[in-house]
């Protein structure tokens, strides 16, 4: 059974160990044995704690003999991102600097998850400090893809989602800044939902006003996304920006384990561009596999038109905030240790430094044009639906691709401008499998809504995944 058990989603999961069919301590020993197979090959989980995790499951284990009630994930094996702080376990950030740190508290993200149930194993790898789409760093080494392991698993959550295709779990906890969720579920053909803001809340201390990166998951099918986020969603006393909504809203009949619902968009209005009339340089391969999800959402009842929304303001308000939070989150480091951070960490925290107050003021203004943007734009649209990532998984002895279709990129950020542009809007955006390259590399296709519409999204995700079936192909290893 333990074969079998790798390829079961989260649901299924823990609805077998609640109901006494395979025990949380065989959950975990299977998922350990996955990590002891193919981790070496992946290098995706970088930090590991068998004997806590043990302790947990057989504390689950007994609690379930017993006849208590637990929680939605009660017993069920997961990594974490190793951005997410883990009290007692190891969380680096992928920095020199902070390879030895130990957190003493439980980030909220991770501690909501461990309420409802999670036996947590260790940490996945990311880039340093989590900047760029790439998983590497000096303290762990390269993370690889699943699908052809000379290819990058993309990032910052390539940690995650290389473990989520390589069978080591089904769902599990990552961030979103400029698409660190949607890029690597697209490279690694799973499902990755960066929220709208609040929705889990920034919390003190540190930042609770933050908005540009936002904690979310990614699974093997969005069924499972909308259970985590149904755990780890709603609103905290020490979070102001908090949307007020419980998480239970995203319990919905369709979204259960064994639904037979059929897909149905009747009605939905879909505004679909995949390299949103030209403003992005895409590769003509993921292009073309990107447009083959038009008919797709036609068939399941969708109005589909070209239309996309004025993206003008984007770039300079994410731009700017990027630099900002790069400051107030590494500057001080970047102080005292110049020479012990990467160079394009530190050409982003020199960015926000040079800031003036005029193009802060800029940016504010840009910010607030594009807000009443997006308000028209969905007046007149249920979802906007174009690429994830603008090019195939790549090389992974290189930084970042330098060119697109013979377009140069001047910095490390332009490869993901199709999820950096959408990040800037603060709308909840969900990448979603959507076919392969000839040779076998996945491609995502990006679905995106209006703020505060994170149910909604992952309805219209969950009925394209149900009438495509990508999300079921899997790596041969």
């Amino acid at each position: 059974m333990s074969e079998e058990m790798l390829w079961w989603s989260t649901r299924e999961l823990a609805g077998r160990i609640a109901a006494k069919e395979v025990s949380a301590r065989e959950a975990l020993q299977a998922h350990l044995d996955r990590i002891d197979e193919v981790n070496p090959a992946l290098n995706a989980v970088v930090t590991r704690d068998d004997e806590t995790a043990f302790a947990r499951a057989d504390a689950a284990d007994a609690a379930t003999a017993r006849g208590e009630s637990f929680g939605a994930l009660h017993g069920v094996p997961m990594t974490h991102k190793d951005t997410h702080d883990t009290a007692g376990l190891r969380t680096t950030w992928g920095s020199p600097l902070m390879a030895d740190r130990v957190p003493e508290s439980d980030a909220l993200i991770v501690a909501r998850l461990k309420a409802a149930g999670i036996t947590t194993t260790g940490k996945t790898n990311v880039p340093e400090f989590a900047a760029g789409s790439h998983t590497f760093n000096e303290v762990f080494g390269t993370t690889v893809n699943p699908y052809d392991r000379t290819k990058s698993a993309s990032g910052s959550s390539g940690g995650v989602g290389a473990v989520l295709a390589a069978g080591i779990q089904a769902s599990g906890d990552g961030s979103d800044m400029g698409g660190s969720l949607r890029s690597p579920a697209s490279f690694n053909n799973v499902v990755g939902l960066r929220p709208s803001n609040g929705r889990i809340p920034h919390v003190r201390p540190g930042n609770p006003f933050a908005w540009l990166s936002q904690s979310g998951f990614m699974a093997r099918t969005v069924s499972d996304v909308a259970l985590l986020m149904s755990v780890a969603s709603g609103p905290h006393p020490s979070a102001p920006g908090s949307i007020l909504e419980s998480g239970g809203v995203f319990d919905l009949p369709e979204f259960a384990h064994g639904s037979d619902r059929s897909p149905d968009l009747t009605g939905l209005r879909v505004g679909f561009n995949p390299d949103l009339d030209g403003l992005l340089p895409v590769e003509t391969e993921v292009k073309e596999i990107v447009a083959s999800a038009a008919p797709v959402f036609s068939s399941l009842g969708a109005h589909v038109d070209e239309e996309i929304p004025d993206l003008t303001d984007a770039d300079e308000v994410f731009n700017v905030r990027r630099a900002l939070d790069f400051v107030g989150s590494w500057g001080g480091l970047y102080e005292a240790h110049p020479d012990r951070i990467k160079e394009s960490v530190g050409w982003n925290i020199r960015m926000g430094l040079d800031l003036t107050g005029a193009e802060v003021a800029s940016a504010e203004s840009a910010r607030t044009r594009l807000h009443a943007e997006i308000d028209s734009y969905f007046a007149g649209h249920d979802v906007l639906v174009l690429t994830t990532c603008q090019v195939l998984p790549f090389d992974a002895d290189i930084e970042y691709p330098k060119q697109i279709n013979g377009v140069q990129l001047e910095n490390y950020l332009d490869w993901m401008r199709a999820l950096c542009l959408i990040s800037a809007t603060g709308c909840p955006a969900i990448s979603v499998p959507a076919g392969f390259s000839a040779s076998g590399l996945p491609v995502g296709v990006q679905i995106v809504a209006k703020p505060g519409a994170d149910v909604e999204l992952l309805r219209v995700a969950h009925a394209f995944e149900a009438a495509t079936g990508h999300h079921s192909r899997r790596p041969d290893l």
